[in-house]
């Protein structure tokens, strides 16, 4: 984990326990998960996946944005895995429809679309990842382990294309070289999904000097949005880990 943002393929450890057995010791919690994508072979497919792991009961299946959403009001599950394109409502769409009522929710997008544009509208309504369908089953898992955990996820694909995306875009230098140490301080914190009152705590800074340095930053990436600073600060930091092991490795 990078940042506060998860390495798919990096191990996630756990215990292996029987979930029905109550106030075992060190028993992780069972992740209730929701499932929605308008391909039932998808449902099926997923769902004999998830269950399979002794932490993970798959509680629901929808196969739209309207029946996902219905089924999260009344279930109440830990994570909603969700497609991006659904029949009707889409998945963006249902996303924003339950985080104005329930922030707290984990919802880790599953989409075949890996575009910036796909990404960013799904992370701007605060989604606790995005994942390509491409991943493998072990990724998925340790996924949705992750946002469980309160870890944001991006699939390794993604940052991929976000770190050729900046150093396409910035050249030799990056606008993130522009921030001040307490700012890059900040942006970690934001990239851990942290709201401006949880950085507040964790740096021991007053709210309004918090939404200072988030201004501030938006100012000197030149971004409109808290997740575009997210995205710029990882795609720019994979480039500088590319630019370094092409450095070791010319060839």
């Amino acid at each position: 984990m990078k940042n506060g943002v998860m390495d798919p393929t990096s191990h996630v450890s756990q215990s292996p326990i029987d979930p029905s057995v109550d106030g075992a010791n060190n028993a992780p919690h069972v992740i209730h998960v929701v499932i929605v994508d308008d391909h039932s072979l998808v449902r099926e497919g997923t769902t004999e996946l998830l269950n399979q792991e002794p932490d993970f009961h798959v509680v629901g299946l929808a196969g739209t944005g309207e029946e996902g959403l219905e089924m999260i009001e009344r279930l109440s599950p830990d994570v909603a895995l969700v497609d991006v394109n659904l029949p009707g409502m889409s998945g963006v769409e249902m996303a924003r429809e339950v985080l104005a009522g329930h922030p707290e929710m984990k919802i880790l997008i599953l989409s075949a679309y890996d575009d910036y544009a796909y990404v960013t509208e799904a992370l701007d309504v605060g989604v606790a990842g995005y994942m390509l369908k491409t991943a493998t089953g072990k990724e998925l898992v340790d996924a949705i382990r992750a946002v469980f955990d309160g870890v944001f996820v991006l699939d390794k694909t993604v940052s991929a294309r976000l770190a050729r995306h900046w150093r396409r875009d910035e050249g030799d230098h990056s606008p993130i070289e522009l921030l001040t140490r307490r700012e890059t301080e900040v942006l970690d914190l934001l990239a851990k999904g942290m709201s401006n009152k949880q950085v507040a705590a964790s740096l021991q800074l007053g709210l309004r000097t918090v939404e200072g340095h988030v201004s501030n930053i938006l100012a000197k990436l030149g971004v409109n949005s808290r997740t575009e600073a997210v995205l710029q600060a990882i795609g720019s930091r994979m480039a500088s880990r590319y630019d370094q092991g092409e450095t070791k490795h010319p060839h």
